[in-house]
């Protein structure tokens, strides 16, 4: 799966080369979708700031739709799941069998769907305001066939896949500081924590970088909620560099979040949470765009809550996406794939977006 996303992303790349011109601030900017890493969804994560130039008085309205597939196993998990002929339900047997493992080890098989609706409102000309408005399905899901079908296709490792049922859901967790056991989700799904953010952009870096300055907060509006909301209060700040040329712009975004942990299924301490983003976006044609970006951030555990290495490690993602302008819209679409560490981020996500302003009048 990486190779082909690696492939897929200079091939599309190389075929910009003789894109048409367009103005030079006709840009979209970073995929605005949160991770949707199993792994510290509950949090606060800080979404990429757009690129248009929106006029003072004027207003955004912007849905992403998001869906991913997880399958993370500790090492000692996928031995065990190798041994097994033919196809289970994970349940108390296989439990048990995963308990009586050595050291600490963890199953997460589940697919998770996203809607992110964002408002926005530029009330000068360097001040804005957002609101987002998130909720989320948890299921089984419909993807292990395909993934399945192209690990074969390719000769990549079944992880093993096999020997569970397809479009099942489990989540297992025997770490030093928890143990969890579901075999379905405790809930289908439901709203989550709403985000609200300040925006400044009236800063810029040398004479080429135009800088722009975010804080937010997550706020819990129903108290904590398993699978929904961690029932604390998370805050980040953000800063986002973007350069633009007559075809092609760079970005550079950095963030820290305050994550003031969770008390739910697995529960982990208050920490802050670096992340970096780096992005290429590139004119394809006046109304059609490319945008190719890369996500760095570390792990919501620490050596308290668990020894793994899997579950310690940082989460490096890549997104590869088109935009597509029709008036006053913007249409999205991006496949996001780990590129690393693969039992700590979904095997693959999908994202879908719609973002409507007076800021993409032509």
């Amino acid at each position: 799966m990486r190779i082909a996303i690696r492939c897929c992303s200079i091939a599309l790349l190389s075929l910009v080369a003789g894109a048409a011109s367009a103005e030079e601030e006709d840009f979209f900017g970073l995929l605005r979708a949160r991770d949707i890493t199993p792994f510290g969804f509950l949090r606060l994560d800080m979404r990429p700031t757009h690129a248009l130039n929106i006029p003072s008085g004027d207003w955004g309205v912007e849905m992403e739709l998001a869906y991913q597939n997880t399958w993370a196993l500790s090492p000692e998990v996928e031995s065990y799941l190798g041994t097994l002929e033919g196809r289970r339900e994970i349940g108390p047997a296989e439990l048990e069998a995963i308990r009586a493992l050595p050291g600490e080890n963890y199953l997460a098989d589940f697919e998770l769907g996203l809607i992110d609706i964002s408002f926005q409102y530029k009330f000068s000309s360097q001040w804005g305001a957002y609101l987002v408005l998130s909720g989320v399905h948890y299921g089984g899901g419909f993807l292990d066939s395909t993934i399945e079908s192209f690990h074969d296709t390719f000769g990549f490792s079944d992880f093993g896949r096999p020997a569970v049922v397809k479009n099942g859901t489990s989540y297992i967790l025997d770490l030093k500081n928890s143990q969890v056991a579901l075999f379905e989700a405790p809930t289908s799904g439901g709203y989550l924590d709403p985000t609200i953010g300040l925006r400044y952009s009236g800063l810029t870096f040398g004479k080429d970088w135009h800088v722009v300055l975010e804080a937010a907060a997550k706020v819990p509006v129903s108290g904590r909620r398993d699978l929904l909301s961690t029932g604390r209060t998370d805050y980040g700040l953000q800063m986002t560099m973007q350069k633009f040329g007559k075809h092609h712009a760079w970005y550079l975004a950095g963030s820290a979040v305050y994550y003031a942990g969770s008390p739910n299924l697995a529960p982990n301490d208050s920490k802050v949470i670096p992340t970096i983003l780096v992005g290429y976006e590139r004119h394809l044609t006046d109304n059609a765009h490319v945008i190719l970006q890369g996500y760095a951030s570390p792990s919501v555990y620490s050596h308290q809550d668990t020894d793994l290495d899997e579950l310690l490690a940082t989460k490096y993602q890549a997104s590869l996406g088109l935009y597509y302008r029709i008036g006053l819209g913007l249409i999205s679409f991006a496949i996001t794939e780990n590129l690393q560490n693969l039992n700590n981020t979904p095997d693959i996500g999908f994202q879908l977006g719609f973002a409507l302003t007076p800021a993409l009048r032509q």
